[in-house]
């Protein structure tokens, strides 16, 4: 089992045949780049004095669109853009699109289907707040399921900062094809790991979260991923490294017949294939592994694709920015090589970059150098405008959103 540790993802870009190869140990779907999708999330509220939504008005405003977490006999519809409705512990809602060609129809769909949400949410007057970070409400799960009670049992031991993970932050997470081969998997792997930071930077707009006292920090949901539990949100620097990595990470969740699926602590899944639970349970199956693949957190996540997870939910509609300037970066040789040569300065500055954002003169340096190169390679004039825009607003120093 330790050699046959491979990444199965639970929304690969699948709707083409793509050949499938070990990398590092990782499981991949190579092929030519051609796929781009995303998942958009926003806070919720209700009234009286936006409180958190009960599941029960989320699934009366759903109807067919309900996720399984919530009613497991839903039929779990997609919206008409095709995409996936899911809600998260604290209610957050997600949009998860359906894999694209482009980044144009991914952002028309996304848009679309936003739209459609939005209306069914209303109908039980629900609102969606474009918000990466709640600073108006304490953390409280609404999801009581196994997995997340044991996620937040094991976060609970380390700090207040899971349990504010889990409830009170929104994201936007870019998924792309891994590459043609095993070194454009590695390139494609380094470039979006070398950009993370500035990008962090680029995109920052969270200042404020419940309970932790207002600071200097740029984005307080990337912080909160900075001060969990590091060997699970930490990835490896080199995609050869993740599968090593994946069996060093300790077990979030046992899963089991019954309501508690905290596992004994510490046993990492490396453990646990060597025997350290054949006295309980056995030793785990591919299915026990590919589950503990999505428990693991990290900034790049191997999924069959490479999934970006580092960015904040945007303000209004401008998370078409970062889909449009992830998409240019990636286009090409010739733009992934000046890419990576305008983040390495700043590579590996995450937690600067959430500190201190584009306060700090390298990273906002390498940040509106990335967006003006995005803007020089996207092909669609819409996105040039909106990437030139955000290059300039990072020039001055200016969070997403923020007026000049």
């Amino acid at each position: 089992m330790r050699s046959a540790v491979r990444s199965v993802g639970r929304t690969c870009l699948t709707s083409r045949p793509a050949a499938e190869a070990y990398v590092g140990g990782v499981c991949f779907k190579l092929g030519p780049p051609q796929l781009i999708g995303a998942e958009l999330e926003w806070l919720t509220a209700q009234p009286p004095g936006h409180a958190r939504p009960d599941l029960a008005s989320l699934a009366a405003a759903l109807g067919p669109h309900t996720p399984r977490t919530i009613n497991p006999a839903s039929p779990a519809q997609p919206l008409p853009g095709g995409s996936a409705v899911t809600v998260e512990p604290g209610g957050q809602i997600e949009l998860s699109s359906a894999p694209w060609r482009s980044a144009r129809e991914l952002c028309d769909y996304l848009a679309a289907d936003r739209a459609v949400l939005a209306d069914l949410l209303s109908s039980e007057s629900i609102f969606m707040a474009s918000e990466a970070a709640d600073s108006r409400r304490p953390a409280h799960r609404l999801l009581q399921s196994p997995r997340y009670c044991a996620m937040e049992e094991r976060f609970a031991g380390i700090g207040p900062f899971g349990k504010l993970m889990m409830c009170n932050t929104a994201a936007t997470q870019i998924s792309v094809d891994a590459g043609a081969d095993a070194a454009a998997v590695e390139q494609r792997w380094r470039l979006l790991h070398a950009i993370g930071p500035a990008l962090v930077a680029a995109f920052a707009c969270s200042t404020r979260l419940f309970g932790i006292p207002d600071g200097e920090w740029a984005s307080q949901r990337m912080r909160t991923w900075l001060e969990l539990d590091a060997s699970r949100t930490v990835g490896p620097p080199s995609s050869a490294d993740y599968a090593a990595w994946v069996l060093d990470a300790p077990l979030l969740c046992l899963r089991n017949e019954g309501g508690d699926w905290t596992p004994p602590s510490p046993v990492t899944f490396g453990d646990w294939v060597d025997g350290a639970l054949d006295d309980e349970i056995g030793r785990p199956t591919s299915a026990d592994l590919d589950y503990h693949l999505t428990t693991l957190f990290p900034p790049v996540r191997a999924a069959g694709h490479l999934e970006v997870r580092y960015l904040d939910a945007q303000p209004g509609d401008l998370w078409r920015v970062p889909i449009a300037a992830i998409d240019a970066l990636l286009s090409g040789p010739g733009v992934m090589t000046e890419a990576l040569d305008a983040a390495l300065p700043t590579a590996d500055r995450w937690r600067d970059a959430a500190e201190f954002g584009l306060r700090d003169v390298e990273l906002r340096a390498a940040a509106t150098a990335l967006l003006s190169l995005a803007a020089s390679y996207s092909p669609d004039p819409e996105f040039v405008r909106l990437l030139d825009a955000a290059a300039e607003r990072c020039c001055r120093g200016r969070a997403p959103g923020e007026e000049y």
